[in-house]
């Protein structure tokens, strides 16, 4: 274990060298050559610490230690193995190493455990080739329907069904019950965010997934001549678009943490300099770990940007595309978390997560918990996704402090 930083830095290396992009990130995706390529290196690598390794139908990977006397009880831990186009080293591939590294420690120092220890590295998260995200988690926990993906394509025409067959795996066979063997999954991931970096901590005990919901906004108003319509007469959607705006940034700062919202995307058309704009599009995104509060707060909001366009008199439309609940994660298991990071004297912050993981998925059919190590400068999604060794290091003891609570003791 003395080598645990170099142990961890190295394979994560090596796992992103399959799908290593020419601008310097890893563009792997799901059933592509380079997919396979990753999920054969990694079968490899369980094999050779003595781990029993299959697939599922549709490509999860597992490696098993298997239990000396609860052989029907599995604790899993993992994350996906896809990236975005041109990612980092870090998102999901963290999640997969950081739990071969932890079973293979905790064997070498403790043995067998009482209950099967399990790596997965899940198919796919992202959404990055098909538009479909959790491919993975999903089908682990049998919410996957062949309807939803028959018949998508990707970018390149490429239907979703024939990358599938191509790279091996087929669907799930959905008249077989799901697994009850699982009993709690941990997954580690960096953190996406700047909160662990900025006040220097290592580790992050994730208490719930934030609820999320995102909606198009449109504003429709008048073309006009930017030089001949006066401006008591125009009706400017940019202009009434910008006070919604602001109205939504200064209503979320009077909320306060850990309500977040954002406007991400704005087009305006005819978006010309000398055109009064008649029309103008923006996106909110809206996310926050209570429910009551994420409605409250949308609904507020909603209510101010249809008083602003009757003010503007603009017409307004708001689809609400997303509206996801928080998920909170096992008290239990968090519980055993803080402990284990207390007993290791390990420097932690009990947190929230405000992005999306596998873990949203398992949570509401399985005790879920979730560990978080810094990012740099709160950067993921990229090229320069950076944790340092140390704190990898870290993650991965406070993941075997978790692991060997959960599948060691009675």
């Amino acid at each position: 274990m003395a080598d645990m930083e170099k142990d961890i830095t190295s394979m994560l290396e090596t796992l992103g060298s399959f799908g290593k992009d020419p601008a310097g990130g890893v563009s792997r995706f799901l059933y592509s050559k380079e997919w396979v390529e990753a999920q054969k290196y990694l079968e490899a690598e369980m094999k050779q610490e003595g781990l029993e390794v299959k697939y599922d139908e549709i490509g999860n990977l597992y490696g098993t230690l298997k239990g000396s006397k609860y052989t029907d009880e599995t604790i899993l831990s993992g994350s996906h193995v896809d990236t975005v186009g041109n990612g980092g080293y870090y998102d999901g591939q963290l999640g997969i190493v950081a739990a071969h590294l932890a079973i293979k420690y905790l064997k070498e120092k403790y043995g067998q455990p009482l209950r099967n220890l399990e790596v997965i590295s899940m198919a796919e998260e992202e959404g990055s080739r098909f538009p479909y995200a959790f491919w993975g988690s999903k089908n682990v926990v049998g919410t996957a329907k062949r309807e939803e993906v028959e018949n998508i394509k990707d970018f390149d025409g490429v239907p979703f069904v024939e990358a599938m067959n191509k790279a091996g795996f087929d669907f799930r066979d959905e008249s077989k019950g799901i697994r009850e063997d699982i009993k709690a999954f941990v997954e580690i991931h960096n953190e996406q965010g700047n909160v662990l970096e900025t006040e220097k901590k290592s580790v992050g005990v994730v208490t719930s997934i934030v609820g999320q919901r995102r909606f198009n906004v449109e504003i429709t108003g008048q073309a006009n001549h930017a030089g001949t319509t006066p401006m008591g007469y125009r009706k400017d959607a940019v202009y009434a678009a910008s006070q919604m705006i602001y109205e939504i940034i200064s209503e979320s700062k009077k909320y306060g943490d850990p309500l977040v919202a954002t406007v991400g995307k704005i087009e305006v058309t005819p978006n010309v300099v000398n055109v009064v704009p008649g029309k103008a599009l923006f996106t909110m995104d809206i996310r926050h770990t209570d429910k009551s509060v994420l409605v409250e707060f949308t609904d507020v909001v909603n209510e101010k940007l249809n008083t602003l366009a009757s003010d503007h008199g603009v017409e307004i439309n708001i689809d609400m595309w997303m509206d996801e609940d928080p998920v909170p994660m096992d008290e239990n298991i968090v519980k055993l978390i803080e402990q284990s990071c207390d007993a290791n004297s390990l420097n932690y912050k009990v947190m929230h997560s405000g992005a999306g993981h596998d873990s949203q998925i398992l949570a509401p059919h399985v005790p879920t918990a979730m560990l978080f190590v810094p990012s740099r400068d709160g950067i993921s999604h990229n090229p320069a996704e950076y944790t340092e060794p140390a704190d990898l290091a870290e993650g991965v003891k406070a993941l075997m402090g978790a692991l060997y609570e959960l599948a060691y003791k009675e």
